[in-house]
């Protein structure tokens, strides 16, 4: 259980029912080995976070009960399936939330084939693979372990993202203010597949394509050319008006079900024109009512993003 920046020893951490400060704010990442976890860690780290790495889920509330006593008030926990005790994790966030605390959970995953290569680029040794696993089994026996914290916080799918963008998408989600639901818009290529951290999914494959403008070929659905193409239609004005009055109509219902987070993925063929427009217009529409992230999956695998 590698420490960073900590002391290596718990002998003298108080009991679990040490009076924690409110203000203290915890995060909790857990995920798929080659999900980008270590990324996450360095990033919270860069931002002042106490990070401790591969931590027993058992261990959770006593790490925590320590670091408060020496004054921590951020810190950042690693948890994976490595932990023989991984069942116990949701009971123990949930003591957590209960005596006030500001306990996040970050989730990182991505698609088997991402995953697959990842390893055999890195030729690193996935955590659970064995003489009795292959790779490809180790990688679906780990998300079959960890299908109970998945649900647990956010979500992010790192299929297909550069290291920069992923530590871009961490900074903002943890750098935004608490106390009510964050909104994320996310453009992706169906020809990509699904994002996995897709809580709605809106198709915009049937809209005028500026793709097939010759002129607007290169150009993002950021560009004024391409946003003057598209609101010329009245189909696209009246799908992203749709949506505006779906999400308006069930955002608050959402809030009362304790959601933190919402991830609405915009979809069409490329990932660069319609969908980048109708996920930009959507989250100017919504912000300064909620606090909005905006991502652009076809544009960050190009590294545009």
């Amino acid at each position: 259980m590698p420490l960073r920046a900590a002391p290596a020893r718990f002998a003298t951490a108080p009991a679990s029912g040490y009076s924690l400060p409110g203000a203290m704010r915890i995060i909790v990442v857990s995920g798929l080995s080659g999900s980008g976890k270590s990324i996450a860690l360095n990033v919270l780290e860069d931002s002042g976070y106490y990070c401790v790495d591969n931590l027993p889920a058992t261990l959770l509330i006593e790490v925590v009960d320590f670091l408060a006593a020496a004054g921590h008030e951020r810190v950042a926990l690693s948890v994976d399936a490595r932990s023989a005790a991984l069942p116990a994790l949701p009971d123990s966030v949930a003591q957590l939330r209960a005596r006030g605390l500001g306990c996040s959970v970050l989730f990182l995953e991505a698609t088997p084939h991402t995953l697959l290569r990842r390893f055999a680029e890195t030729r690193r040794r996935h955590p659970l693979a064995g003489a009795e696993l292959t790779l490809a089994e180790a990688i679906e026996r780990e998300r079959a372990l960890l299908g109970g914290v998945s649900q647990l916080g956010h979500r992010i799918d790192t299929s297909g993202l550069q290291p920069k963008s992923l530590r871009n998408w961490i900074r903002e989600l943890f750098g935004l203010g608490g106390g009510t639901m964050a909104l994320l818009f996310e453009s992706f290529a169906y020809r990509d597949g699904l994002p996995l951290d897709a809580d709605w999914v809106i198709d915009a494959r049937m809209l005028p394509n500026p793709h097939y403008e010759p002129a607007l070929q290169p150009l993002t659905g950021r560009d004024a050319p391409v946003v003057e193409f598209l609101e010329r239609h009245d189909a696209v004005q009246r799908l992203l008006e749709d949506v505006r009055a779906l999400l308006a109509r069930w955002l608050p219902e959402m809030v009362r079900d304790n959601r933190s987070y919402l991830t609405v993925a915009i979809g069409c063929t490329g990932g660069r024109h319609r969908s980048v427009y109708l996920a930009e217009k959507l989250a100017a529409q919504f912000r300064g009512e909620w606090p909005v992230l905006v991502r652009h999956r076809g544009l960050a695998a190009s590294g545009e993003g």
